[in-house]
């Protein structure tokens, strides 16, 4: 069987009920709260008057909004995160280079491999791999569908090994920035070459991409928050629904809509009834968002 068509099977049975796709719907709807508090793509001038703390306080030591959203949402399932507060210390420090590379980020001349390569090494903590450099261009050129929430070069070469059929050319005397917008071009192509999936959101296809083909480095044998003991690296479509149906029933209890017998109530039903799991999804929303008073 070929990739694409294996990617497409796969894709079928991915996010039955749901879950991953409201929870990719809650990160669009913050991404466009942020690009309002940060208008730079829009209003090139208002780079200038970034506020310092925006980034990082200090007296006490805070991470500002701006870096605060990157963490709290573009950190996907599966994918490794950036631990140190050092960095947006250095940025808060280097603002002035910092506003710099904001004006290379939103300059539409400029092409993906281009915005990467640039000097993020100049702040100490955006080099070598630029991830975090990747997640600021990511949050202001989302909307152009030429670039996937997916940070890490290994992962990516990772995916595209995993779902583009043929051969993905030569990178070996790539840029850093080069690699990443031919294995992001190459990827994306398989996306949109599969009826099922070329209307899915970058970021949807990335999600997909994180539970159906788990990089090596992903996530370490272990017990996971739900108390279900992950095999390997692999983070079954199952898992994936359980934690979201559990995160839904975690912020009903914690706005008082539920208690804890309907907790765990409604956890055995996902248990017993598998059928039933895509109304149960469908009825808990409703209440979420205010739209029912009763399950």
């Amino acid at each position: 069987m070929s990739k694409s068509n294996l990617v497409l099977e796969k894709a079928t049975v991915f996010d039955k009920i749901g879950v991953v796709k409201h929870e990719v719907a809650i990160v669009f709807e913050a991404l466009k709260g942020f690009r309002q508090k940060f208008p730079f793509a829009e209003n090139f001038a208002s780079i200038e008057w970034l506020d310092p703390d925006k980034l990082f306080k200090v007296n006490p030591d805070e991470v500002g909004e701006f870096f605060h959203f990157i963490e709290k949402y573009l950190n996907l399932p599966g994918a490794s995160s950036l631990n140190s507060s050092n960095v947006y210390r250095n940025c808060r420090l280097q603002i002035k280079d910092f506003k710099n590379l904001l004006r290379l980020v939103v300059d539409d001349r400029k092409s993906l491999a281009e915005k990467v390569d640039g000097p993020w090494e100049r702040i100490g903590g955006l080099g070598p791999d630029k991830y975090l450099a990747k997640k600021i261009i990511f949050c202001f050129n989302y909307e152009k569908d030429a670039i996937l929430p997916i940070f890490n070069k290994q992962h990516l070469r990772h995916f595209t090994n995993r779902v583009v059929d043929g051969s993905n050319g030569q990178v070996k005397y790539f840029s850093l920035g080069q690699e990443y917008e031919h294995y992001t071009a190459e990827l994306l192509k398989a996306k949109n070459g599969l009826s099922l999936t070329k209307d899915w959101s970058n970021l949807y296809f990335a999600r997909f991409l994180y539970a159906t083909y788990p990089p090596p480095d992903s996530e370490a044998v272990g017990v996971g928050a739900l108390g279900a003991r992950k095999i390997g690296n692999v983070v079954t479509n199952e898992q994936l629904e359980l934690q979201g149906f559990m995160k839904l029933l975690g912020e009903l209890q914690k706005q008082g809509k539920i208690d804890g017998e309907t907790f765990r109530e409604k956890r055995a039903l996902w248990t017993s009834q598998p059928s039933e799991r895509e109304l149960l999804v469908h009825r808990l929303r409703k209440l979420l968002d205010g739209s029912s008073n009763s399950l």
